[in-house]
């Protein structure tokens, strides 16, 4: 079976063009963190999710933590799926559901221990799809992705065993290890956003090495 691929901290619309033409299936829009590489204004989030159209998938990354306060940041920004970075504190999966039945919800996962492995399927049955990654949202300024780490891939191979919904990778993946990700862990996607850049911008050659490591690499 074919991995997706998402290509992530997109920073203009020329850079989505790009994506989708070597074949991304989604793109990550990264709205504002607490740290890491990518953020840009809901503004410039919105000017590039109108250029993106189905089949591909637009996520907005929040850092938001009540429902109410993402379902606001959704409607800003016009994407059509929301990948949620940190814990949900405040309201409900079934909320922003409920308001939005359209958006297809995604729970990022910080991968740190076999403890992930019960979050997961605690939260499976509320949203679309789980993304693991390799932050920390308990450092004292957190950590919420772009990290450019890897993390323990085997507790990640038993998480989508666990699981009953599609698992994105993502955490310091590149042309030269994603096979080896993809072959451990057998996820539905991959996501990637240092790993395809230079001097933070896009780069065509590394993403172009990605996606066709990826796509000779089968589950």
């Amino acid at each position: 079976m074919k991995t997706r691929i998402k290509i992530c901290c997109i920073s203009s619309v020329e850079e989505a063009k790009m994506a989708i033409r070597h074949g991304a299936d989604a793109l990550g829009l990264v709205g504002k963190m607490p740290s890491g590489p990518g953020p840009i204004a809901d503004e410039l989030i919105a000017e590039i999710a109108k250029t993106i159209h189905p089949p591909i998938a637009s996520f907005l990354l929040t850092s938001e933590q009540s429902s109410t306060a993402i379902i606001d940041h959704i409607k800003r920004t016009g994407v059509n799926t929301i990948q949620i970075v940190d814990e949900l504190t405040a309201g409900t999966y079934q909320h922003i559901k409920n308001e939005l039945p359209h958006i297809k919800i995604v729970q990022v996962i910080h991968v740190t221990g076999k403890e992930s492995i019960e979050q997961a399927l605690e939260i499976q049955q509320h949203i679309d799809a789980i993304l693991l990654d390799s932050g920390n949202p308990k450092a004292a300024v957190k950590t919420l992705g772009g990290t450019g780490n890897i993390h323990n891939w085997s507790i990640s191979r038993e998480l989508v065993k666990a699981v009953n919904v599609p698992v994105f990778l993502a955490g310091g993946l590149h042309a030269g290890n994603v096979g080896e990700a993809i072959e451990t862990v057998q996820p539905f996607a991959v996501d990637i956003c240092s790993g395809v850049r230079t001097n933070g911008k896009l780069d065509r050659n590394k993403l172009d090495d990605f996606i066709k490591t990826v796509h000779s690499s089968f589950r």
